[in-house]
C-alpha cells in the first residue's frame, strides 16, 4: 500500500505542477470576475462565462457548463461566489462523466500471442507526435509489453531520426525504410515483423500533413488496408495527437482529422507549458472521443493516463 500511495502521490504532483500555468490563469480570472459579489448572480454567469472562453474551454461546452451553474444556483438559494470553485468542479466533471466516453486508457494492454495490438498515431506536425509515441512505448514496455515502432511520416527526414532516437531510449525496435518510400509499404513491413516476433503493441507514425485532407484521407486508409492483410482488424486505435497549447486551434485539427480518418482516440500534449488547458475539457465534451492520454512535461515519465475526475480536482481544487 505504501509504494502504492506514493506512485499515486507522485502522479498527481506531476498532474498538479502540469496544470499549474492554466490554474493559476482560470483562478485568477475567476477573483475578478466575482470581485465584490456575494451572490452568483446574472453579472456573475455573464463574466464566468467570458472567464471559461478566455481560458480556450470553448464556446459550445461554455454555454453548457455556465446552464449548469445557473440551475444550480438557483437551486441553491442561499450559494455564494465563495463555492463557485467546488460548484464548477462538480458541474464540469459530472458533464465529462456525462459524455459516455470511457476514462482514460491504459498501459497494460491484454494482448494475444501473434496478434498484436495495432496504434496508428496522427496527428500535423509539431504537435509532439513523435515524442507521444516515445513516450507510449516506454510505459507499454514497462507494463511487461513487447513493443515495435513503424517510422511511416517518411516525409520528413528528421520523423524518422526522431523515432529511431525514441526507440533507443525507449528500448525497443523501429521498421523503417528510406526516405520518400511509400508509407503503407513501412507499416506492411512493420506489422509483418512484429507478428513474426510475436510482439504485443505495434506503434504506426504517420505522415503530420493536413493541407490536402482527400490525399491524407487516401494516404490513411491505403494504410489501415494494408495493415489489415497483416492483422485481421488492425488497427484497434486511430489516436490524434493535439497540441494543447495552441487552444482553439487544436479544436480546428481534431474536426480536420476527425472528417479526414475515424479517429477513435485523443492524446493532448505540451499542457505543462501552457495556460490553455481548458481546451481538454472542451475537446472531451465536444468529440465525445475518450482523451485517452496527457502530456504533461518533457520526461518520458510526464504522459499521464487521462483521468477526468482527477484532471477536473486538480484544476479547480
Amino acid at each position: 500500500m505504501g509504494i502504492f500511495s506514493f506512485f499515486t502521490r507522485e502522479k498527481k504532483e506531476v498532474l498538479d505542477q502540469g496544470l499549474s500555468k492554466t490554474k493559476q490563469s482560470v483562478f485568477s480570472k475567476i477573483a475578478r470576475a466575482i470581485a465584490g459579489k456575494s451572490q452568483i448572480d446574472d453579472e456573475v454567469l455573464d463574466n464566468l462565462e467570458e472567464v471559461l472562453v478566455t481560458s480556450d474551454v470553448g464556446v459550445e461546452t461554455t454555454l453548457k457548463i455556465i446552464e449548469r451553474v445557473q440551475q444550480r444556483a438557483a437551486r441553491d438559494k442561499f450559494m455564494n461566489t465563495s463555492e463557485l470553485n467546488k460548484l464548477l468542479k462538480d458541474e464540469i466533471a459530472q458533464l465529462l462523466m456525462e459524455n459516455n466516453t470511457e476514462d482514460g486508457g491504459t498501459f497494460d494492454i491484454p494482448t494475444t500471442p501473434g496478434n498484436p495490438y495495432v496504434i496508428m498515431v496522427v496527428g500535423v506536425n509539431g504537435v509532439g507526435k513523435t515524442t507521444t509515441i516515445g513516450k507510449l512505448a516506454h510505459q507499454y514496455k514497462k507494463a511487461g509489453k513487447k513493443v515495435y515502432l513503424g517510422a511511416a511520416d517518411t516525409f520528413r527526414a528528421a520523423a524518422v531520426e526522431q523515432l529511431v532516437e525514441w526507440g533507443r531510449r525507449a528500448d525497443v525496435p523501429v521498421i523503417k525504410q528510406g526516405m520518400g518510400s511509400d508509407p503503407a509499404s513501412v507499416a506492411f513491413d512493420t506489422l509483418s515483423s512484429a507478428v513474426a516476433n510475436n510482439a504485443d503493441i505495434v506503434i504506426i507514425d504517420t505522415a503530420g500533413r493536413l493541407h490536402n485532407k482527400v490525399g491524407l484521407m487516401n494516404e490513411l486508409t491505403k494504410i489501415k488496408n494494408v495493415m489489415k492483410k497483416v492483422v485481421p482488424g488492425a488497427p484497434n486505435d486511430v489516436m490524434l495527437v493535439l497540441d494543447g497549447s495552441t487552444g482553439q486551434n487544436a479544436f480546428e485539427q481534431a474536426k480536420q482529422f476527425t472528417k479526414a480518418t475515424e479517429v477513435t482516440s485523443l492524446a493532448i500534449t505540451k499542457l505543462d507549458g501552457t495556460a490553455k488547458g481548458g481546451v481538454v475539457i472542451g475537446i472531451s465534451d465536444q468529440f465525445k472521443i475518450p482523451v485517452k492520454y496527457i502530456g504533461l512535461g518533457e520526461g518520458i515519465d510526464h504522459l499521464q493516463i487521462f483521468n477526468r475526475e482527477e484532471f477536473v480536482d486538480s484544476l479547480f481544487g
